[in-house]
C-alpha cells in the first residue's frame, strides 16, 4: 500500500527576482491607458494596498512578503524531507511553454528520467528579466531527477480509472520543464542546500480559453476579443477535483510513497476585471480558503469554471486536483496559512495534509 502526503504552495515568479521589482506586474497595469486616473490613484485604493505600496512602490512590503513566503516554503520543505517520498508529484500549469499551437492536452504526466533546464534562458511568464535573487547566471542548469516508473504507474492507473491522460517521455518545446515546476523546486530549495527528491510533473491546462489566444493569460484591462478567437476551455474544476481523487486512489494502491503538491498562487490580478486588473479577488479566495480549512470539499467540487475564470483563479485548478485527492482520502489540513496581498498580484496559500 502506498503512502500519500498532501501539500499546497506557490510558485510566484517575482519571488525569484529582487524586492524592488516584486510589484512590477502592478506597475505595468498602472501604465494601461484603459484604466482611469481615479482608479490608479493610490488615495482611492483599499487601506492594505496603500500600506503595501507605501512611498517606495512596494519595495519594503516586498521584503516582508518574501519573508512570509520563504517561511511557508521552508515549512513545506521540512515536511517533505521528513516524509522521504519516492517521488514528489507537482500539479502545475503550462502557460504557453511546453504546449503551444500543435497540441494543448488537458492533463499530461511528464514521465521524464531526468530534467535539465536553464531557467534564466526560458523567459517564462512573470519571471524576472534582470538579476535573480540567487545571482545565478544565464547558463545556470537546474538538474532534477525524475521518476519515470512512478509516472508510468500513475498514467496507467488513471487510464484504467477512466481518465484518458496524456503522458510524455521527453519535452516538446522546452529543454526542461515550465516555470510552474521549475519555480516549485527552486523555491523548495530557496537556500540552495540541495534538492535530491525525484519529481513527477503533472501538467494541467489551467489557462484554457487564454492559453494560445493570450499566450498564457496576458492582456490589458477591458480586452474583449471575439469569442470565436478564444480557445476551447480548460478542464472544469469538478473534473480536476475528480482527477485528484482518482490520483489518490491509484497511488494509495501503489508501492510508492508520494508527496502530492498543488503549486500556484490563488486569484491573479491580471486575469480578472472585477478590480480593473489591479489586485486579486480577495473575497472569492477567502471563501475557498475557509472551505479548504474545514474540509468542505463539496464547495470546491461544485465551483463552476465560469466562476473560476471571472475571479482570475485559473491556476487554482491545480489546487482543485489536491482538494479532490484529500477528499478521497478523507483528510483535512493540519496546517494552513493564507497570505493576502493587493500589490503583489495574487494571494498565496500553503497547506499540509499529513499521511
Amino acid at each position: 500500500m502506498g503512502e500519500i502526503l498532501g501539500l499546497g504552495m506557490t510558485h510566484y515568479p517575482p519571488l525569484a527576482g529582487r524586492d524592488e521589482n516584486m510589484s512590477g506586474i502592478l506597475r505595468g497595469t498602472l501604465r494601461d491607458p484603459a484604466i482611469s486616473a481615479e482608479v490608479k490613484n493610490p488615495a482611492n485604493w483599499p487601506p492594505l494596498m496603500q500600506r503595501e505600496w507605501g512611498t517606495d512602490q512596494g519595495k519594503a512590503a516586498a521584503a516582508e512578503h518574501r519573508q512570509v513566503l520563504v517561511s511557508g516554503l521552508d515549512t513545506i520543505r521540512s515536511v517533505i524531507d521528513e516524509f522521504r517520498p519516492d517521488f514528489v508529484l507537482i500539479w502545475g500549469d503550462d502557460q504557453y511553454e511546453n504546449f503551444t499551437e500543435d497540441i494543448i492536452p488537458p492533463f499530461c504526466i511528464l514521465a521524464y528520467e531526468r530534467i535539465e533546464a536553464q531557467p534564466w534562458r526560458l523567459k517564462a511568464p512573470g519571471m524576472p528579466g534582470g538579476a535573480n535573487i540567487w545571482a545565478e547566471k544565464e547558463d545556470h542548469v537546474s538538474d532534477i531527477r525524475g521518476h519515470k516508473d512512478g509516472a508510468k504507474f500513475l498514467a496507467s492507473g488513471l487510464i484504467t480509472e477512466g481518465f484518458d491522460v496524456c503522458y510524455a517521455y521527453r519535452p516538446l518545446h522546452l529543454q526542461g520543464i515550465g516555470h510552474a515546476f521549475l519555480n516549485s523546486v527552486a523555491y523548495l530549495d530557496y537556500h540552495r542546500r540541495g534538492w535530491n527528491h525525484a519529481v513527477v510533473c503533472f501538467s494541467i491546462n489551467c489557462y484554457g480559453r487564454r492559453v494560445i489566444a493570450f499566450r498564457g493569460g496576458a492582456s490589458k484591462f477591458g480586452d474583449t476579443p471575439d469569442p470565436e478567437k478564444l480557445d476551447p476551455p480548460s478542464p472544469s474544476p469538478g473534473r480536476c477535483f475528480d482527477l485528484g481523487a482518482a490520483t489518490a486512489r491509484v497511488l494509495k494502491d501503489s508501492p510508492y510513497r508520494a508527496a502530492l503538491i498543488a503549486s500556484s498562487s490563488w486569484s491573479h490580478a491580471f486575469l480578472h476585471d472585477k478590480a480593473w486588473r489591479m489586485y486579486p479577488d480577495i473575497e472569492s479566495d477567502r471563501a475557498l480558503y475557509a472551505a479548504l480549512q474545514s474540509g468542505e470539499y463539496s464547495r470546491w467540487r461544485d465551483t463552476s469554471l465560469a466562476s473560476v475564470e471571472a475571479s482570475g483563479q485559473q491556476e487554482m485548478l491545480n489546487w482543485f486536483c489536491l482538494a479532490g485527492a484529500m477528499a478521497e482520502l478523507k483528510r483535512k489540513p493540519s496546517w494552513t496559512t493564507f497570505i493576502e496581498s493587493y500589490v503583489f498580484n495574487s494571494n498565496k496559500c500553503f497547506a499540509i495534509f499529513p499521511p
